[in-house]
């Protein structure tokens, strides 16, 4: 089986929409892979998986042929190569700041002479095929998070970077570190135009580009707009407003009382 490859889902210019797992749960994880989602994430930077339950929810995600990518919790390459060893087929890395700490990323996810990252696919090779190595040259993601006002002061050095694949907007982030609150749907326009600015100069770099979203109206936006990939909220926040609308419509009164999911 080939290593599924969202840069060749981008290459032959279609466009994503990806689901997004921060629920510690095989069962939920299984639920979102069944849906006709272009690829899945798995959160372990802000949702509550560890490495164990991200196996385990990979496993179950297996549903599904479509790219299954990780959000790793920072910039460390000992995780980001044990989750490759896992089997995911792409890696999101939060807070990249800089052309080294990009450079460092992009490291730990190639085999030399490309990079550094270690060799011991133990279930990448058994999902994938013993020529797994040799796939892994072209076709596992590296995405870098720009989410400071740092990271756009410095995106035309980090672009410059070889073998990475994209960049991937946190709206929320950006926002704060731009002096805004936080948001995925009101978005101040400053922010805004940081958003359209860094599509713009990651596309013209010849990198493609990816964005959170909090809603399907924003998510279908911003593949409009020209992002190659967008997330559809996240499995919480989806969750936790059904449940409360379907609550409110059972028992007005109910009302202010339930609670939805930030993130």
């Amino acid at each position: 089986m080939s290593i599924p490859s969202v840069r060749e889902i981008w290459e032959n210019g279609d466009k994503c929409i990806n689901g997004w797992c921060a629920m510690p749960s095989t069962v939920t994880a299984e639920i979102v892979a069944r849906q006709p989602f272009d690829t899945l994430t798995i959160d372990l930077q802000h949702g509550l998986v560890d490495y164990q339950m991200a196996l385990t929810m990979l496993q179950a995600m297996g549903v599904s042929d479509v790219p299954k990518l990780a959000r790793v919790r920072w910039n460390d390459p000992g995780f980001i190569m044990a989750l490759l060893d896992a089997g995911f087929t792409g890696i999101i890395c939060p807070m990249i700041n800089t052309r080294a700490e990009a450079e460092a990323f992009v490291s730990a996810c190639h085999y030399a002479p490309r990079g550094s990252r270690s060799f011991g696919p133990t279930r990448a090779s058994i999902a994938y095929g013993a020529d797994y190595q040799e796939q892994a040259k072209t076709r596992i993601a590296t995405l870098a998070m720009i989410e400071t006002r740092e990271a756009l002061d410095n995106l035309d050095d980090i672009l410059t970077v070889e073998g990475l694949d994209a960049v991937y907007i946190g709206p929320s982030d950006l926002a704060i570190s731009m002096g805004y609150p936080p948001s995925l749907e009101n978005i101040a326009p400053e922010v805004e135009e940081a958003i359209v600015t860094i599509r713009e100069k990651a596309q013209a770099a010849g990198r493609f580009a990816g964005i959170h979203t909090g809603n399907s109206a924003v998510a279908a936006a911003k593949l409009k707009d020209g992002f190659n990939l967008a997330s559809l909220s996240t499995d919480t926040k989806i969750f936790s407003a059904a449940v409360a609308d379907m609550l409110r419509n059972a028992r007005p009164d109910a009302g202010d009382k339930t609670v939805k999911a930030l993130y």
